[in-house]
């Protein structure tokens, strides 16, 4: 075999060997790298990552500063909130001492008997009637029409304008919500009670209005007070003596005396009661209150019999009437003020209540004990 032959076998094997690789290329296959790099490549991508790492870097400092202005803006907030409500309630609380204090100084000058102190500029600039009417502005025709039926009144009365309907509106809502405070005790009652320090009946009834209310107080409050005593003592009771025929007889005096009294504390809420029978009630009590009980008896028969003469046996034995005679009719109101069911049931529960009293607070001097 020649020379030439092998040659040109050779050289083609060459050539179908080369000619796969340039077709890969075309094909998609990745180009070899580089094996060298350039220095201006290398700073410039490192110039690159080091501004990218610094806006990072600025993001996140930029984010936690607004997060801790937002932070310190709700603390600040929530500071004037507290403050504010600080402030809200020490004025609330400055309030309501000024106007108990002002209750407590009316209630000393009323009972010592001096003029009322004159209303302050704030009492005279916030009166009911401009904060009602403040309130009502806002109240439209159909609005107020439809309130005023529900009510059960009138629409409009003659010659009765939109303000007038309005004030009118108001006096009948708040004579709507005008509800009597019930006290508690043996007896509820809307009079207040009175401490036990200031229930020292005078010997005589005021004639003033507010005088006679301090003492229809004053009377309540004692009532009260003996009922509860004589309760709690027959509760402190042996069982045995409890269910006894002299406890259980104990027991229903004291309520049907609590019972009996009940139509005498109605009179004092009206201040619907006689002058005449007031003073020897005022008289029984003060002396009552003295621990002098046989002077207080000696003012229940005076207040339950009277003083008139009753007429015994045989009044007129001929056609003429005596001059005697007339002296029997003489202060017949007085003399039969039994006659009335409720006032002699309360009467006796008053002569009760004496009783009581003589046994709970025994008086210093023995003669003064009732029989």
């Amino acid at each position: 075999m020649d020379f030439a032959a092998l040659m040109s076998k050779e050289i083609a094997k060459a050539k179908r060997s080369s000619t796969p690789s340039s077709g890969s290329d075309q094909d998609g296959a990745k180009p070899p790298q580089k094996k060298y790099a350039r220095r201006a490549e290398e700073e410039a991508a490192r110039i690159a990552a080091y501004k990218e790492e610094q806006a990072r870097l600025e993001r996140e400092r930029e984010e936690r500063q607004a997060q801790k202005r937002k932070l310190e803006e709700e603390e600040a907030e929530r500071r004037l909130q507290r403050e504010e409500k600080k402030r809200r309630l020490a004025e609330e609380s400055r309030k309501k001492r000024e106007e108990e204090e002002a209750a407590k100084e009316r209630e000393r000058r009323k009972r010592i008997g001096l003029p009322e102190l004159p209303p302050t500029p704030s009492d005279k600039d916030q009166t009911p009637e401009k904060d009602g009417e403040g309130q009502m502005e806002d109240l439209g025709e159909e609005e107020l029409t439809k309130k005023l039926r529900e009510m059960g009144e009138p629409v409009c009365l003659f010659g009765e304008t939109h303000r007038d309907r309005l004030r009118r509106y108001k006096k009948l809502l708040a004579r709507s919500l005008e509800v009597q405070k019930m006290f508690d005790g043996p007896i509820p009652t809307t009079l207040e009670p009175v401490p036990e320090v200031e229930m020292k009946i005078p010997t005589t009834a005021p004639k003033d209005a507010e005088g006679r209310h301090f003492l229809f107080r004053q009377l309540t409050s004692y009532f009260n007070m003996v009922l509860s005593e004589w309760e709690f003592a027959l509760a402190k009771r042996d069982v045995t003596v409890k269910q006894s025929l002299h406890g259980r007889q104990a027991y229903n005096a004291m309520v049907q005396s609590r019972e009996n009294m009940t139509p005498l504390i109605r009179k004092f809420e009206k201040g619907d009661i006689d002058d005449n029978v007031l003073q020897h009630i005022v008289e029984i009590i003060s002396k009552a209150q003295q621990r002098r009980y046989v002077d207080a008896n000696d003012a229940y028969l005076r207040l339950s019999i009277g003083k008139a003469a009753w007429p015994i046996g045989v009044t007129m034995v001929g056609i003429h009437e005596r001059s005697a005679r007339e002296k029997l009719h003489q202060g017949d109101k007085q003399a039969h003020i039994l006659s009335d069911e409720s006032t002699r049931k309360y009467l006796q529960s008053i002569k009760r209540c004496l009783s009581f009293a003589q046994t709970r607070w025994p008086p210093d001097d023995q003669l003064q004990i009732m029989g």
